[in-house]
């Protein structure tokens, strides 16, 4: 993937880096920290026009910044200021989240109908006949219930949902709490010795996944029953 640009702009100054694309999403997302850096510029130069060729003063930097850190201002631009993404690789990221919110549907929901999953290839079809656009930048899950409300007039269609009761030893609590912050619960209680007990609702196909991370934060100790209706 060829260098581009990174962009941030502080009042009203700009300030651009070329940097390596696929090192420097990884920094944005999280993957990659500071000491990676020197591996994702291309130049320790900073623009305040790259195309026309014009440097940023240290005066300038220093006073947008605080420092004149090469690593650290770097950082702060990739992060927090855009990258100028080649068209190829917005439309290859584009189709790989359409893929992710149409396998998410495919596994997830079904015809309330008749109670029958629908295929990805029928998924594919509504979405394109109801004109769904599909925001990249959004989480593929955020997305595919985003999707689901806007096809509802093509596609009679609802997410199919199961309901868990799970109880977590008290030594694995803290380890396994924060896997409930994006998770539908219903109850939460505490039992007389220490273990937490939870009511929650997830769509059908996220179950498996949901029990392989919950048994590999409470090393399997976790007890969990399906709620039947």
């Amino acid at each position: 993937m060829p260098n581009i640009i990174a962009r941030l702009r502080i009042k009203n100054k700009v300030f651009e880096i070329l940097v390596d694309c696929d090192k420097s999403l990884d920094l944005k997302k999280g993957k990659l920290d500071q000491k990676a850096i020197p591996n994702i510029l291309a130049t320790d130069v900073i623009f305040t026009d790259h195309k026309k060729g014009l440097k940023a003063s240290g005066s300038e930097i220093k006073e947008s910044f605080g420092t004149e850190n090469i690593n650290e201002v770097a950082e702060r631009i990739i992060k927090y200021g855009e990258l100028e993404l080649p068209q190829e690789y917005r439309e290859k990221m584009r189709a790989m989240k359409i893929k992710q919110v149409i396998d998410f549907l495919a596994k997830n929901c079904m015809d309330p109908r008749t109670n029958m999953p629908y295929t990805p290839t029928m998924i594919e079809t509504a979405i394109k006949e109801a004109g769904v656009k599909i925001d990249e930048n959004r989480d593929p899950h955020e997305q595919a219930l985003l999707v689901i409300k806007q096809l509802e007039s093509k596609l009679p269609i609802k997410i199919a949902k199961k309901r868990l009761s799970v109880t977590i030893p008290p030594e694995y609590v803290g380890r396994a709490y924060t896997l409930f912050q994006n998770i539908d619960k219903e109850k939460e209680e505490w039992l007389n010795d220490g273990s937490m007990k939870c009511i929650v609702t997830l769509p059908a196909g996220m179950q498996l996944e949901f029990f392989d991370k919950l048994n590999g934060l409470t090393k399997g100790s976790a007890l969990t029953q399906e709620i039947k209706e």
